[in-house]
């Protein structure tokens, strides 16, 4: 059935044959090709399918039913099944769940807790920008805090001491994967009566205390661009307990609009000619009716069928990460006098999203220089996001507070980096890249 219409015998018949003909394809087009040291590229991230996804594309792109479908429900359903969530909205990016999320809390849904300019909300510099990016949107006061190095999250205490009268919420990514803190947040946040926004676009599937990360706090994202957990391409999904954020959520998403019913329904709602909004005429059409200053922040159905493929191998994948982190780790552990080693945050179990690396200050290696040697071995790393935000350009002059000193996020600028963790990795892949990091550390005469 195609959103509403039976297939005939002759379409079933045809729709067999292609994805037949797709699971050929995928062998000729995308078989496995063998590593060839320093010629192949060693990548830090990359999208991990097979012929599944594509047929299921192909499945969803027949149907030419363009915006969201059956697909967009299947998706959501089964997201906010896996990370136990009582909803999950889908939306164009990561990025837009983010300005989703901290957008549907300046909603008149929320009555007198709701999110005004000029509000503070806490945060850090050294990340990406697009956790920063929804509060300056939306006229609202970063407050950025310090980080741990090893973690690199924020230290609770840090919180506590950022909180003035005006903080009204805390925005915090679980960076690279690697949960922060939840129980010191989470206090901070019930004692001074703050919303909490999960970004968990790096940390799908990470635990905490054996709960996933993004049901703590009030509402969560995640991202499915190629480099994260699972892909559909570009896209992500916000997820929530709350009814109101939901709804919220969905309104900024879908233009403002008042009006709930799905696209190509009527008045499942109930009262699309019944009702008075703002000055309108009594009874106008609800479907024009807006509550929101909202956006058009959609996916389309065929993204979301490859997100129905690619959520049935997030465990697989989960694992792999595990186990590729675990081979960095034990590859680094005879250069512990050289680098800060990631750690793991108390009481969690994280989906790394990468491997995080620091050189010392006593190491006399230059990370620059390194990761260049890297580079031109073919082999891919990158810096830890933006570094410091306040020292990039476009965040010049913008109206902030510090609390305390961000030495630690100017260090982490200057001398950090990551090394992919993603499930294309295989061993031969580790040998390589451990073999050229030792052979540049010898060339310098370190040990």
């Amino acid at each position: 059935m195609i959103n509403g219409n039976r297939l005939t015998l002759r379409e079933k018949e045809l729709k067999a044959l292609i994805s037949d003909l797709i699971g050929e394809y995928y062998k000729v087009r995308f078989g496995r090709t063998r590593f060839i040291p320093g010629r192949t590229p060693v990548r830090y991230a990359g999208r991990v399918f097979d012929e599944k996804e594509i047929q299921i594309l192909v499945d969803s792109s027949l149907d030419f039913w363009l915006t969201e479908g059956r697909y967009a429900e299947e998706f959501q359903a089964d997201f906010a099944a896996w990370v136990d969530s009582e909803f999950a909205i889908l939306t164009n990016s990561g990025s837009s769940a983010n300005l989703l999320a901290l957008s549907a809390l300046t909603s008149p849904i929320l009555g007198g807790k709701r999110l005004k300019p000029g509000d503070e909300v806490i945060t850090v510099a050294a990340g990406f920008p697009t956790t920063l990016n929804p509060i300056l949107q939306n006229g609202m006061i970063p407050v950025f805090v310090d980080i741990a190095l090893g973690s690199y999250n924020a230290h609770v205490e840090s919180v506590r001491e950022a909180i003035s009268e005006k903080t009204r919420a805390i925005f915090l990514a679980h960076t690279l994967g690697n949960p922060y803190n939840l129980d010191g947040i989470i206090e901070l946040v019930r004692e001074y009566d703050l919303w909490l926004i999960e970004d968990c676009c790096d940390a799908l599937g990470s635990k905490y205390r054996g709960k996933m990360v993004g049901t703590f706090g009030h509402v969560a994202t995640c991202s499915f661009y190629p480099a994260h957990h699972i892909t559909i391409g570009e896209g992500g999904m916000v997820f929530t307990d709350n009814d109101d954020i939901a709804r919220a959520v969905t309104s900024f998403r879908d233009w403002g609009r008042d009006c709930y019913c799905k696209g190509g329904e009527n008045n499942t709602c109930g009262c699309r000619f019944s009702k008075q909004y703002g000055s309108l005429p009594n009874g106008y059409d609800h479907k024009y009716v807006y509550s929101h200053i909202g956006y058009n922040l959609k996916a389309t159905d065929m993204q979301a069928a490859i997100g129905v493929e690619q959520l049935k191998k997030l465990p697989g994948f989960i694992e792999m990460r595990k186990a590729n982190f675990q081979r960095w780790a034990e590859g680094f552990g005879k250069w512990g006098d050289l680098f800060i080693l990631p750690e793991a945050t108390s009481g969690s179990d994280p989906s790394w999203f990468a491997y995080p690396v620091t050189v010392k200050k006593t190491a006399g290696i230059s990370r620059t220089e390194l990761t260049n040697y890297l580079a031109s071995h073919h082999i891919e790393t990158r810096n830890i996001f933006a570094g410091n935000l306040l020292r990039q350009p476009a965040y010049q002059g913008i109206a902030h507070r510090v609390s305390g000193i961000l030495a630690n996020t100017d260090f982490v600028m200057n001398n950090s980096f990551f090394l992919g963790v993603y499930p294309g990795l295989d061993q031969d892949i580790f040998s390589y890249t451990l073999g050229i990091i030792d052979k540049y550390i010898n060339s310098l005469g370190n040990t």
